[in-house]
């Protein structure tokens, strides 16, 4: 009875974190989601209604219990760009929008579903650091309009901004004080620690009052959209324009999954379970697909929203859920009063969320130069020097693109060639492996890394030739192939020609350590029937004794030979 006690209010004791997590979090969800919303260029509303719905039923679903699914910068951005080059009319709006975070949960929850979580290993650092500083330079330029009152034309960012510079009698003198001042106040703020994490809200609430009461004349969020006081309604997305921005949506949900990849392992589920990407997938895609149907943008695990919940004392499903709940309630009384918000404000606010964004990117350039991996820093380079100039949803494909050509260019590169050499104590050395073979002996090489088609090719050029004028006789080779999981047709076919070259020259192929399934597929292959089922030795629980045992049935077969010396190997 004591027990059934004391479990029924460990519920009740946690509440009250989760409920004061929950408000801190829904306030900073109230500056944030305006900004965001406008980086796509559509109404501020949609960013606050992104962070009910949606973060709601992603905090009950994903596998990485304290994780915030909402709009964040990226997402925003590749929305935006998503619809400008679709080419989304004023009338198809604002359906096109849910429609596309109808298609992205839809695409979350495909790839959860198909336990592909693992496919955000494949965008590389290289290529997220380039993409993250493209992009908030994106933001930061992004702002010109919202910070001087003048609108710059141009047909890609950098004309733009040298229009901006060209035109500086043109700006607003007043934007511009206002724009300043909010950015000083904000990097003031960001400096006092207690007040950090929220500098934002005090930003956004302090300029909005003093603007009010001291009537300075500058745009303000209410001169182009309208903030009613009432929670998102039914409303469905435009089913017949999923053609026209499906591709696009892809790109969209890659930037959400990617960036929110690393929140498993910043901030670990507090009962101590172990957290599913492929389940992140799938509660993140759940959040979109009900947020869709609720006036909600694409959203994604944010790991700075996360740090917010989390600092404020979350520590189970519920700080999500009450984000989200005390969200709503704000809006619902007070969601008019966002209209007083100068536009000035936002974009301010927006220029220093883009430099924090740069400047924590910057360790991570380092670390990319660092490396010396031409590979990686042309793969980063060439990712951001894109974000200027093409579409942002192009950007991720290409990036992405980037990191595969990285991943097929290193695992082709991955095999690697030693050759054992067996001392007088019984014990082995590891060389490098010598330009021809040995007659008459036994030649041992282990290989590493075998998995892949495109490793055959380099195997062949560090493995000794069985074939041509320098060619051994009467000699065993014997592949040691414990590294080997799987094997490819590739392989099979490299592996019986090379017995085939042996074969002619009286010498013997043995392969030792082969993982059982891989001798299964060789089985089934007709591959054994080459090389013969005797010569295959497969992996044993102890360790070494694949490779004693072909050692001595090497050994066994040079005895046999006509021509054999007699050697022992040594």
């Amino acid at each position: 009875m004591g027990k059934e006690t004391k479990e029924t209010k460990a519920p009740r004791q946690g509440l009250v974190p989760n409920i004061i997590s929950g408000l801190a979090t829904g306030l900073f969800s109230i500056p944030e989601g305006m900004a965001y919303a406008q980086l796509a260029g559509v109404n501020p509303v949609y960013g606050l209604y992104s962070g009910i719905i949606a973060t709601i039923v992603a905090s009950l679903t994903t596998g990485t219990i304290l994780m915030m699914s909402t709009l964040t910068s990226a997402i925003a951005l590749a929305t935006g760009s998503v619809m400008q080059t679709a080419g989304v009319q004023d009338s198809q709006m604002p359906a096109a929008l849910f429609t596309i975070t109808f298609l992205v949960g839809a695409i979350m929850f495909v790839l959860g579903l198909a336990r592909l979580g693992g496919i955000v290993n494949f965008v590389s650092n290289a290529v997220m650091t380039g993409f993250v500083a493209g992009a908030s330079w994106l933001i930061i330029t992004g702002q010109e309009h919202h910070l001087t009152g003048y609108a710059p034309q141009g047909a890609n960012q950098i004309e733009k901004t040298i229009n901006w510079l060209q035109n500086i009698d043109q700006w607003d003198r007043t934007t511009v004080l206002v724009s300043i001042a909010v950015i000083v106040f904000m990097v003031v703020l960001k400096r006092i620690r207690p007040l950090e994490k929220f500098a934002p809200i005090i930003v956004l609430l302090v300029a909005t009052v003093v603007v009010s009461l001291l009537k300075i004349q500058t745009e303000l969020v209410g001169d182009i959209a309208t903030i009613p006081n009432s929670l998102p309604s039914f409303m469905l997305p435009n089913f017949s324009l999923i053609p026209q921005l499906a591709l696009g949506s892809i790109s969209v949900a890659l930037v959400a999954l990617a960036q929110g990849a690393g929140i498993s392992t910043a901030v670990p589920n507090p009962d101590g379970s172990k957290a599913s990407q492929s389940r992140d997938f799938l509660g993140e895609g759940l959040g979109n697909l009900a947020g869709s149907f609720f006036q909600s943008m694409g959203t994604g695990g944010s790991l700075s929203r996360t740090g917010i919940s989390t600092g404020a004392g979350a520590n189970s499903r519920r700080g999500g859920v009450f984000a989200g709940l005390w969200l709503g309630l704000i809006l619902l009384l007070f969601g008019s009063q966002a209209e007083k918000v100068p536009l000035a404000v936002i974009g301010g606010m927006l220029v220093v969320i883009g430099v924090e964004l740069i400047m924590a990117r910057v360790p991570s350039a380092r670390l990319v130069f660092s490396t010396r991996a031409w590979g990686s820093i042309a793969a980063m380079t060439i990712t951001f020097v894109s974000a200027v100039f093409i579409p942002l949803q192009y950007t991720i494909f290409l990036g992405a693109a980037l990191s595969l050509g990285l991943y097929l260019v290193a695992s082709s590169q991955k095999a690697r060639v030693q050759q054992a050499v067996r001392l007088e104590d019984g014990g082995w050395e590891m060389h490098e492996p010598a330009k021809e073979l040995k007659s008459n002996d036994v030649n041992i090489f282990v290989i590493q890394g075998l998995d892949f088609f495109a490793e055959v090719p380099t195997l062949d050029d560090q493995i000794p030739a069985a074939h041509g004028a320098t060619a051994a006789s009467n000699a065993v080779i014997a592949l040691v192939l414990r590294d080997m999981q799987k094997i490819t047709s590739t392989a099979i076919r490299w592996l019986e020609r090379y017995a085939k070259d042996l074969k002619a020259n009286d010498s013997l192929l043995i392969l030792a350590d082969v993982n059982p399934m891989v001798v299964d597929v060789m089985k089934k292959s007709g591959m054994l029937d080459v090389i013969g089922e005797q010569n295959v030795f497969p992996a044993t629980p102890r360790v070494l004794e694949a490779e004693q045992q072909a050692w001595e049935a090497a050994q066994q077969w040079l005895k046999q030979r006509p021509s054999a010396a007699g050697t022992d190997g040594s």
